[in-house]
């Protein structure tokens, strides 16, 4: 079964309908281990996964199919990002050091490293509009990279967890500190702290956030957490807009939550193997999509061009809208 996704060069003209008639079209058991990150290239036409299995597998989108399976047996592979060229990465280990590396998929050879972190990696993100890269790790650290260069380019010392992410205009980024503070950085002026600082709620004890994610039009930043909800806030004033719940996470899972290209849905994993989706405008939740994920859902993403979703526990699967239920594959 070939995907015949349709892209929108523009905007996706996604509708709670639409994304109710949502269904699992195609489903891939490439993994023995739980796949820990999943990455779409920018024009939607491949995605890259990294699994616990110390693999690297790289999807066609359009005809819906692995490409190809590279090992990183050594060091293995957990957060995994494309850079701005579409035959390398950027991926950090979870074994023998904290090192992240640049690989080159068309030999498979490293073309850098990256040292300076002490604990793992728990947060990575390419800039959006060049070779700018932050990572941030359990050594309390958030650091900025350049892919030219193997120095780091700028530092940061926390108390807690760090999460970050850059805005999609790639001139500012956003780190949450203590799960409690949004500070929002001017990449150019980064050395002089933060220009707005956004103080929310702390729910409840050994409540941590575990991800930032800004809207593709910029205008909210999401804050996903080890436990079973989602802050949005607004990105120029602080102001939580909505809390969003629904979904599973008892065991203090690092379940993905993500926007939607067109800014107007949430889509997020949860730890009974469902997709759960909400108005990002109103808060509600629009539909729990069940695939048969026989574990937590702990990648979800939607495709950055084409009409497409991916979710995924040991198994891949991908998502299309309108798919007749003779069509639907069981990911189980």
């Amino acid at each position: 079964l070939l995907l015949n996704a349709t892209v929108y060069p523009r905007v996706m003209k996604l509708t709670d309908e639409v994304f109710r008639s949502f269904r699992v079209a195609k489903v891939f058991r490439e993994n023995t281990d739980r796949i820990n990150c999943i990455d779409f290239s920018a024009n939607g036409e491949n995605m890259i996964s990294s699994s616990n299995d110390d693999s690297i597998v790289l999807y066609c989108c359009q005809e819906g199919r692995p490409k190809r399976t590279v090992y990183s047996k050594k060091y293995g592979c957990d957060l995994i990002q494309y850079t701005h060229a579409s035959n390398a990465i950027i991926y950090s280990s979870n074994k023998v050091d904290d090192t992240v590396r640049f690989l080159s998929l068309h030999d498979n050879k490293f073309l850098r490293y990256f040292n300076g972190h002490t604990k793992r990696v728990v947060c990575l993100m390419m800039s959006p509009v060049n070779d700018i890269f932050l990572s941030g790790s359990l050594d309390r650290t958030i650091r900025l990279w350049d892919l030219r260069s193997p120095n780091c380019q700028g530092l940061m010392h926390l108390n807690g967890r760090p999460v970050a992410s850059f805005d999609p205009e790639g001139l500012i980024f956003a780190a949450g500190i203590d799960s409690r503070q949004l500070k929002l950085y001017d990449l150019r002026t980064f050395d002089k702290g933060p220009f707005a600082t956004f103080h929310l709620r702390q729910e409840f004890p050994g409540y941590e956030w575990t991800g930032l994610k800004f809207s593709n039009d910029g205008k909210k930043i999401l804050v996903q957490s080890n436990m079973g909800q989602i802050k949005l806030v607004d990105a120029f004033q602080g102001h939580e807009l909505h809390t969003l719940t629904g979904h599973v996470n008892n065991a203090g899972l690092c379940l993905e939550a993500s926007f939607t290209p067109d800014s107007k849905y949430v889509v997020s994993g949860s730890q009974d193997g469902t997709i759960h989706v909400w108005s990002a405008e109103k808060g509600h939740q629009v539909i729990v999509l069940d695939g048969g994920h026989p574990g937590p859902t702990q990648c979800v993403q939607f495709n950055p061009r084409l009409m497409m979703l991916a979710s995924a526990c040991n198994s891949m699967a991908f998502w299309l809208p309108g798919i007749e239920d003779s069509e639907v594959e069981q990911v189980t």
